[in-house]
This record gives structure tokens, C-alpha cells and sequence, in this order.
């Protein structure tokens, strides 16, 4: 029988963590966390990263497993996460794979596109976006690509270069080298998405921020001040504390945008699981039904 990979995806705030750990007990497994910023150590309050009690015990992967000065993309997670299946796998049936980033997921199920990079360029796009503005980077994308501008988040900037940079590298579309062939993997996967109804979702979100600035988020942005530049910074909790200690708002108004942003995250996280056929959308009542719904889904499919 081909050992199990078990996903565990789903918006942010949706009870990924609490579920994951439970069914890692039932297995004896460990957890590979996919969540694109809890691999930062220097990052923790804002990424809702779980703490020691929250993990139970359980092993986890890439949870302050790298620098935020030395960011990991999805083709590098790809490559580490594989090593450290194949490794699991030797002594594990099952193994837990929990996040919300959908491309960090995506990577692990289904592989990644091998397009060339140039530091060179991305460093000329980097100069052009810090002089002209993100304005100015959407701009040449729909320009130069209109069918990868339709589907990119048009205020994410790191995705905007990387796709500039391709272009001008490769003189192709972006969208024409995204193939999304899918990698051939020696494991079965379940891919399973946790499903709330919008408000209820809301309503999550709102109070895990309030948690947060309770926890110290402020302070903990306050550290981090002199990194701001960096790429896992540029991310939602921290950019509007940013603009919060620069005097660009009240902490009311920062703390009101945070929300605001997250249920625009999940939105878009939603919008990205939906994208998978073989996703099961699995309705969050509480843990034991939870688990109840995995385990009947896996045994049906073996």
C-alpha cells in the first residue's frame, strides 16, 4: 500500500493547527507545516504561529525553520519538504501537511514549473518598484501579460517582479511557461479543506486579531522595524502596524485594517482551493466530526 500524505488546508482562522495535530496523534506522525510565514523564526504573534501547547507534542516541520533574511520560495519548499517525506515516510504510513498558502501546498501535491530566475533582473524590477510604485509594475505586467495580470494578486509586488523578470528573461508570457504540469509522487494524497460559512469565518478572523494586538503584535512589529523592506514583511499584519508607528494611521484604523485585509486573504485563499477538483471541502462542526469526516474519506479511497 503507497504510504499517505493527509492535507489539511484551508483559509486562515479556519482551525487547521487543532485538527492537524489530532489526526498526527491518531497516525503517531509528524506535521509539515505549509504556511508560507510561520517558517520565520523573527515572525510569530502576527503568522498566528502555535505555540507549544497548541502543538501537543507533535513534531513540525517548517515552523521557525528559516530567517526571514533568506526567504524560501515554493520551488525551494518543494525540494526540502520532499527530503523530509522521503525521510518520514521510512517509518511513518501517514504524514500531516497543514497550511493555508495554497502555492507552498500546491508545490508539495503537485510540483512546481522550473522557470529560470535572474538576480540581475529582479534586482532591476526591485529599483523600478521602490522608484515608480506598485502602480508602475501592474502597469508593464498587463502590458506585457495580460493573461497572467488577470489571474495574479495585483497588490502582491514580489509576484509581479518575479513575473517581469521571467518575461524579460525568457521573452515569453509568464501565463505561456506556467504549464502546471503535475509531478509524478510515490504517496497517495488527501487533500481536505476546511469549510466555514462566511461569517462565522469572520467572525474568527476578527477575534484571532484582537488576540494578537493582545498578545503584543505592536511590539513585535516595533522589532522588526529595521527589516521592513524585506519580502516576508511585506505581509498582512505587519505592513499596517508599519503604517500605524509611521503616523499613516490611529491603531484603531491599523487594527480595523488587519481585519479587513485577513477576510480579503482568506477570500483569495478560498478562490485558490476552489481551483482543485479533487479538494474535499469538509464542513467544521467541531474536532471529532472533523476527524470522523478524514478518516471515512481515507478509508473509502484506499
Amino acid at each position: 500500500m503507497k504510504k499517505q500524505l493527509i492535507v489539511i488546508a484551508g483559509p486562515t482562522a479556519s482551525g487547521k493547527t487543532s485538527l492537524a495535530v489530532e489526526l498526527a496523534k491518531q497516525f503517531k506522525c509528524p506535521i509539515i507545516s505549509a504556511d508560507s510565514r510561520q517558517f520565520y523564526k523573527e515572525m510569530s504573534i502576527g503568522t498566528a504561529k502555535p505555540t507549544e501547547t497548541e502543538m501537543d507534542g507533535i513534531k513540525h516541520y517548517f515552523i521557525n525553520s528559516h530567517s526571514i533574511n533568506s526567504p524560501l520560495s515554493a520551488g525551494k519548499y518543494e525540494q526540502e519538504s520532499l527530503e523530509i517525506i522521503q525521510k518520514e515516510f521510512l517509518t511513518h504510513d501517514q504524514l500531516i501537511l497543514v497550511g493555508g498558502s495554497g502555492m507552498y501546498i500546491d508545490a508539495v501535491v503537485f510540483g512546481t514549473d522550473k522557470i529560470p530566475h535572474s538576480k540581475s533582473l529582479r534586482e532591476k524590477w526591485n529599483a523600478l518598484y521602490k522608484n515608480n510604485g506598485i502602480r508602475y509594475l501592474q502597469k508593464e505586467l498587463k502590458l506585457k501579460d495580460p493573461s497572467y495580470f488577470k489571474t495574479v494578486d495585483k497588490n502582491n509586488h514580489v509576484r509581479l517582479i518575479r513575473a517581469l523578470e521571467v518575461i524579460e528573461l525568457t521573452g515569453e508570457t509568464y501565463s505561456s511557461l506556467r504549464k502546471n504540469t503535475r509531478s509524478k509522487r510515490t504517496f497517495n494524497t488527501y487533500y481536505f479543506v476546511i469549510n466555514h460559512s462566511r461569517e462565522v469565518l469572520y467572525e474568527r478572523i476578527n477575534s484571532r486579531v484582537d488576540t494578537m494586538i493582545s498578545m503584543g503584535l505592536i511590539n513585535e512589529v516595533k522589532d522588526l522595524i529595521q527589516f521592513r523592506e524585506l519580502q516576508p514583511l511585506n505581509t498582512v499584519g505587519y505592513k499596517e502596524i508599519f503604517d500605524y508607528l509611521d503616523g499613516k494611521s490611529t491603531k484603531q484604523e491599523a487594527i480595523e485594517l488587519i481585519k479587513q485585509n485577513t477576510r480579503r486573504y482568506a477570500k483569495r485563499q478560498i478562490t485558490w482551493f476552489k481551483r482543485h477538483d479533487e479538494v474535499k471541502w469538509i464542513d467544521f462542526n467541531n474536532i471529532n466530526s472533523l476527524i470522523d469526516t478524514v478518516n471515512t474519506q481515507i478509508n473509502t479511497n484506499q
